[in-house]
């Protein structure tokens, strides 16, 4: 992907700016304006974790009518689909994604999977599927709603991250390797906004997960989650790829390789977090 040409003086002042901006929020202080709005940010999550009040289980109700529905040239259900516990089995398995699939012999995450499960089980064209991987205004994304349902069936279980096979640890040193990874036009990394503490984006507290315990697992653990900002349940993936598209990098390709390995370190670092599915977000 080609990035816009900028100018030298402008590239370097935008750096200055950013480079000021996040070294005045890093600070661990803050105003009573803000303690109140965290508050009143975190009284509105609560009075929505219901699963009566989250639109997030919305996702899941139709992630399990997409996983029993019959589809593509073979007119079978994902319901034969293995993540890893064996075919079928669900209860558990979004736990321990990513991980090696020797059918595969790839590391996947859970859209991997499914993307994989559709191509060989179902013999479901997936293009469709992979065009509205993220959902819009008026548009469902299939990927969004089978995840919040598999993600779902493993709420109150713990993040066990696979790192027995020599593919997993080598996803996970990849991962860690593009976690602190500098570049795009504004020279940063995932390390510039998640691996100090008390930074922030406006009201918005960023986790330091360069540390592996709870900071890290609150917020694995809570992903997917439904955003309220964007009237949307979003993935992992979704997360990762608007991180880089925040970041100015070009965006990474939706099922990639290396947004796998940045999970499985994530995870790692998550390790025991106890997963609570659909969340709510800001």
């Amino acid at each position: 992907m080609k990035l816009p040409t900028i100018g030298a003086a402008v590239l370097a002042a935008a750096m200055t700016l950013a480079a000021g901006h996040l070294t005045a929020q890093s600070q661990p202080q803050q105003t009573p304006a803000q303690d109140d709005s965290e508050k009143e940010i975190e009284r509105y999550r609560q009075m929505l974790s219901d699963p009566f009040s989250n639109p997030g289980f919305l996702a899941v109700d139709r992630g399990e009518a997409l996983w029993a529905e019959k589809r593509g040239t073979k007119n079978v259900s994902l319901e034969g689909c293995d993540l890893g516990e064996g075919p079928g089995k669900l209860e558990g398995a979004f736990a321990k994604l990513p991980r090696w699939f020797a059918d595969a012999d790839r590391v996947m995450d859970t859209e991997q999977r499914l993307l994989w499960c559709m191509d060989k089980l179902q013999g479901f064209d997936t293009k469709d599927v992979v065009a509205r991987r993220f959902s819009g205004p008026g548009r469902a994304s299939d990927m969004e709603d089978l995840t919040a349902f598999i993600a779902n069936k493993s709420s109150g279980m713990k993040i066990e991250p696979q790192l027995k096979h020599a593919k997993e640890l080598e996803m996970a040193a990849i991962g860690e390797e593009l976690f602190y990874r500098r570049g795009g036009v504004m020279d940063f990394s995932c390390a510039t906004c998640h691996a100090e503490e008390g930074k922030r984006i406006r009201l918005q507290g960023l986790p330091n997960l360069s540390v592996q315990g709870a900071t890290a697992q609150a917020t694995m653990a809570s992903w997917p989650t439904y955003r309220v900002s964007q009237s949307a349940l979003r993935t992992m993936q979704h997360r990762l790829w608007d991180c880089y598209r925040q970041q100015r990098w070009p965006v990474p390709e939706y099922g990639s390789d290396s947004l796998t390995a940045l999970t499985v370190f994530l995870q790692k670092q998550a390790a025991g977090g106890e997963i609570a599915v659909p969340s709510i977000k800001r």
